[in-house]
């Protein structure tokens, strides 16, 4: 008897089949069985727990010991998730969250993930990390079907942020992005982050804000469709995926799931690091009422900061980073700065940040009257 689960994992097979090296194939599975090893049994170890965004595990900003194996665990959990009042979403994600946890490690160290695919899942997965060099950025080295685990190991040769994402092969992969499956790492200098002028610069806290484009499809009545698990949605939703336009656009995975109680927080006179990735589409986060102050538009901490910048661009497929001193207390909207995206399809976060109002930098001289409409504003100011 077939069962719906061997029928996904068919499809998802025939998109990935097995091939070694020799034969040409965009979607081959490579072997790499006769590679010579390499011992890394002097080098020490350290183990991460890594929490969900927009927060980030503890980690130094600058390194004070040598380069290591950095060992972190990530479960792939297939569940629904509410990303609006009136959507569900089939998902499919690292660790229970969209985007997946951020990573932090140094220039040099080894990053080795153990990926878990649980035996209630449906779906086969695997991950391709930018950050890394070879086999598909890991992509070819990690499928594995639900019961199973894999243990990958790359070393982390260029700074910066990177985008890691599921890609399964063929079709699968578009579909596993869009329902989640994606997040970054950071990989800093080891001594730490520079601006323009190559001095050291630092932050005191740190955002991740991952961005997902949602394509949820709708019934003969116009509403959106919920469906029972995530293979039963797939039709549907690659329908229109294909029309390329977006029924949500989202900051960590749910519109408004960064305001109100979600809202992230700073105090006035803080540095605050926002890495932003977008897996999929182009995207220009600025935040209202502030700048950045120091961007990696790009994402690559080799090459040195744009300055002041109100707006900046995240290529679809990478990630990015800006620092920022607040120096004015409120609320911040920090936006996807398609304002279509952000205000009708949800690509808003807020930052509340405490402290006291400085008027030199800004004041309300006047606040709103009524005024004499006959007399008044008429002319310009000599």
């Amino acid at each position: 008897m077939v069962t719906r689960r061997d029928a996904l994992l068919g499809g998802a097979l025939i998109a990935a089949s097995p091939y070694v090296i020799t034969k040409a194939a965009a979607s081959e599975v490579m072997n790499t069985s006769d590679a010579a090893p390499v011992d890394l049994s002097s080098m020490p170890r350290r183990k991460h727990k890594l929490v969900a965004p927009p927060f980030v595990h503890e980690h130094e900003q600058v390194s004070t010991v040598p380069p290591a194996v950095v060992q972190f665990e990530m479960n792939i959990i297939e569940k629904e998730v509410q990303i609006d009042d009136d959507t569900y979403l089939q998902a499919m994600t690292f660790n229970g969250s969209m985007p997946g946890p951020l990573m932090v490690v140094h220039e040099g160290d080894y990053v080795e993930l153990t990926l878990y695919n649980p035996p209630e899942n449906l779906m086969q997965h695997n991950i391709d990390f930018h950050a890394a060099t070879g086999a598909l950025g890991g992509g070819s080295l990690t499928l594995v079907n639900p019961g199973e685990k894999t243990v990958l190991r790359f070393k982390a040769t260029r700074p910066g942020t990177f985008v890691y994402h599921c890609a399964p092969g063929g079709p699968m992969i578009p579909w596993h992005v869009v329902s989640g499956m994606s997040g970054a790492i950071m990989v800093l200098p080891r001594d730490g982050l520079k601006d323009h002028e190559n001095k050291p610069v630092s932050y005191d806290r740190a955002y991740y804000i991952g961005e997902n484009d949602f394509y949820i499809p709708k019934d003969e009545n116009g509403d959106y469709m919920r469906f029972e698990d995530v293979g039963e949605s797939y039709s549907d939703t690659l329908e229109v995926m294909n029309g390329l336009i977006p029924t949500h656009v989202t900051f960590n995975g749910k519109v408004g799931a960064l305001t109100g109680e979600g809202a992230l927080t700073a105090k006035q006179g803080e540095n605050v690091l926002f890495v932003h990735s977008q897996a999929n589409r182009d995207s220009r986060p600025h935040l209202i009422g502030g700048h950045g102050d120091l961007v990696w538009e790009t994402g690559k901490f080799n090459n040195p900061p744009e300055r002041d910048l109100e707006t900046w661009f995240i290529r679809g497929g990478s990630a990015g980073a800006a620092l920022y001193e607040f120096l004015q207390p409120g609320v911040y909207a920090y936006v996807n700065h398609n304002l279509i995206e952000a205000v009708n399809l949800g690509a808003t976060a807020h930052v509340l940040v405490e402290g006291n109002w400085n008027n030199d930098l800004m004041e309300q001289v006047v606040a709103p009257v009524e005024y004499d409409v006959a007399h008044e504003g008429k002319t310009a100011l000599p």
